[in-house]
């Protein structure tokens, strides 16, 4: 079956189970693809299973300007044919929190490269490169990766600092991947803790609320 054609048959799946109330929520919430479906990420997932992960079908898809096909290419792209600068494009694309969100959850962390792309990103002046930076860290902080010396003193210093950063999605991406660091070790929640009091000693209403945030959360563990 030639691309457009598997295309054009995952398409008319999604018409099948087409919400249009959900459609119309996401397009008053400023979701303003060309066409969305309003289908839920669990059927959107059932439907990707009935096809193998394929590179050109998930690269067509990407390119679409459908909710549903960004969501389903990001399920159906094989991770060794996802090279660095196929990520930066598809990063450079994004427009949406929950296509950074998936990306990161079915894609990104699985990529050979994650770390790298993780550290780069959270550097990047760019809002969807900041907010895939931290999502992706926090999912390999999840995962139990271990940081060098020098690699959590880099993150701390990017996280610390994306945390006034005017993004409300970039500050909150940040907490998570704290979260995320200080639920790793007794050691980590140590170093946050120093951290978190020195940075609350000058902090604003919203700083401070990201620190109250992250202190509630590591206190828990």
């Amino acid at each position: 079956m030639q691309i457009h054609d598997t295309i054009r048959d995952i398409k008319s799946q999604f018409r099948l189970f087409m919400n249009g109330v959900i459609s119309q929520s996401m397009r008053e919430k400023g979701m303003g693809y060309k066409l969305n479906f309003g289908i839920e990420y669990p059927r959107i997932k059932e439907i990707a299973q009935r096809y193998p992960k394929d590179h050109q079908l998930a690269q067509a898809l990407w390119k679409e300007n459908i909710r549903e096909c960004k969501i389903m290419a990001t399920l159906l792209q094989p991770v060794d044919t996802f090279y660095p600068e196929i990520a930066e494009i598809w990063v450079e694309d994004m427009q949406y929190p929950e296509l950074a969100e998936y990306a990161v959850m079915n894609l990104f962390q699985y990529l050979p490269y994650a770390s790298e792309s993780a550290f780069c990103w959270m550097a990047d002046g760019r809002e969807y490169f900041q907010l895939c930076g931290f999502l992706l860290m926090a999912r390999l902080l999840m995962k139990k990766m271990k940081l060098s010396e020098r690699a959590e003193a880099e993150f701390l210093d990017q996280a610390f600092t994306a945390l006034e950063d005017e993004s409300f999605r970039v500050r909150k991406s940040a907490v998570l991947a704290l979260c995320k660091f200080g639920l790793q070790s007794r050691d980590n929640r140590k170093t946050l803790g120093k951290m978190l009091g020195a940075a609350a000693k000058n902090a604003g209403p919203e700083l401070a609320g990201c620190l109250d945030e992250i202190k509630a959360e590591i206190e828990m563990a």
